[in-house]
């Protein structure tokens, strides 16, 4: 091969790799998906209607500006507040291992607070859009206003952190004694597969896990070797690292921080098969028409990328190669006895809601989120799968690496729950 063309196979290649990056950054702005021009359905959309008709109003306090207001009216509980001190928020220049950064969330919503912010950061898990974010300016008198942040929020949020689709992050990070995460010396994404050892790097933690470590609770310095997990573990009070008269609880709840990254990673996957779902409609039918073929026709083609679609939402779902705990866990704050109870309930009293914490997160490993309306709102031919998939895996017929932490009591226990409290 000759220099000039080594030259052109290179810019060729250089431009396909662009071209790729450019293609996944826009698929979901263009049909059928349309994100940023599509109008959102969500806890926000709904808050902000109530707002104008003054059907609701959102209080002010000089300490926390509209936060307090604004968790009553979403209805997130307080407990469920955890403190992020890596500087991971487009408001980093407030946030430092003095100040972190507050989180509180419910089933569909997540709150971001910063002190002395400009901003409230919201941001929701729409049904049909997946996470779509908004800034609420803390500013006291005149109307309030969640203004919808795209472009701003994006280049983040729809990255490969987050499989190119509008979704929610959750990171382990060595954060620096300023709060800078050190890059150079790895990240983690945190999901229900991840090791606690891996887990809350960047963030507070407070709560007991006996003999088991995790990344929570300090910093790492460029002349370290590491961060040494011993320094960090079983913290039960943050009160000599920060001040935590400025938060609405001294808490940044290890529960809580566990429920936030298994939330997360379902939101995401949800997404992804709406998503994928909806654009497999679309191709099916420009080919059928193409082909001249009846409208409802599934090639094999369409039907794998449903399949796909569909295991990518049950795998997420059942805990799929779920990490185990080798300790107890145990929360600081009231989180985990109000978050277990919001039910349903089944005719013997069990609910997927239910913790274990022993040798795993929940008693009955099949997300709470099946009750959302972002389950309930993927695509109908895909939920077929769905509940096809989700009957062979509780069956015991499932992919045994995946599902094998799954035993026979928990696939009947499951099955149990689902059919008293889920219709399809």
């Amino acid at each position: 091969m000759t220099l000039r063309h080594r030259f052109f196979y290179w810019l060729f290649a250089i431009g396909v790799c662009l071209s790729n990056v450019t293609f996944g950054q826009l698929t979901f702005e263009r049909e059928p998906i349309r994100y940023s021009k599509s109008k959102p359905n969500d806890a926000i959309a709904e808050l902000s209607k109530q707002l104008e008709s003054g059907n609701a109003r959102l209080q002010w306090d000089q300490d926390h500006g509209y936060l307090k207001s604004l968790l009553k009216a979403l209805r997130i509980p307080q407990s469920s507040q955890t403190l992020v001190f890596s500087k991971t928020s487009f408001q980093r220049s407030r946030i430092s291992p003095r100040t972190p950064r507050a989180l509180y969330f419910s089933d569909d919503v997540y709150i971001g607070w910063v002190q002395s912010g400009d901003f409230i950061e919201v941001s929701t898990a729409d049904p049909n859009l997946g996470a779509v974010f908004y800034s609420l300016k803390q500013v006291n008198g005149g109307q309030p206003r969640f203004v919808r942040e795209t472009d701003k929020c994006l280049s983040c949020h729809a990255s490969t952190h987050t499989r190119r689709i509008p979704g929610h992050i959750m990171r382990s990070v060595f954060p620096e004694p300023s709060g800078l995460p050190r890059f150079s010396a790895g990240t983690f994404r945190t999901n229900h597969s991840s090791p606690l050892r891996e887990r809350f790097g960047g963030w507070y933690v407070t709560g007991t896990h006996g003999s088991q470590r995790h990344l929570g609770n300090q910093t790492h310095s460029a002349d370290d070797d590491g961060l040494d997990p011993d320094l960090g573990a079983n913290v039960t009070s943050l009160e000599e690292k920060i001040d935590t008269n400025r938060y609405l609880t001294p808490h940044s709840d290890l529960v809580a921080l566990m429920v936030l990254g298994h939330q997360v990673h379902v939101h995401n996957a949800f997404t992804t098969a709406n998503f994928n779902a909806r654009r497999t409609a679309h191709d099916a039918v420009v080919m059928n028409k193409a082909l001249e073929r009846d409208p409802d026709f599934e090639s094999d083609s369409t039907k794998r990328r449903y399949a796909s679609a569909a295991a990518t939402v049950v795998e997420a779902l059942l805990f799929a190669e779920e990490a185990q705990l080798t300790s107890p866990l145990s929360g600081t704050s009231r989180f985990a006895a109000e978050f277990s109870k919001f039910g349903p309930k089944d005719s013997t009293g069990r609910s997927l809601r239910d913790f274990d914490l022993k040798t795993r997160m929940f008693a009955y490993p099949c997300s709470y989120l099946i009750y959302s309306d972002a389950f309930d709102a993927l695509p109908a031919r895909l939920r077929i799968d769905v509940w096809s998939q989700l009957d062979t895996v509780l069956a015991g017929n499932g992919d045994r690496k995946k599902f094998g932490h799954l035993s026979e009591a928990d696939r009947t226990a499951i099955s149990h729950i689902l059919r008293d409290t889920k219709a399809r």
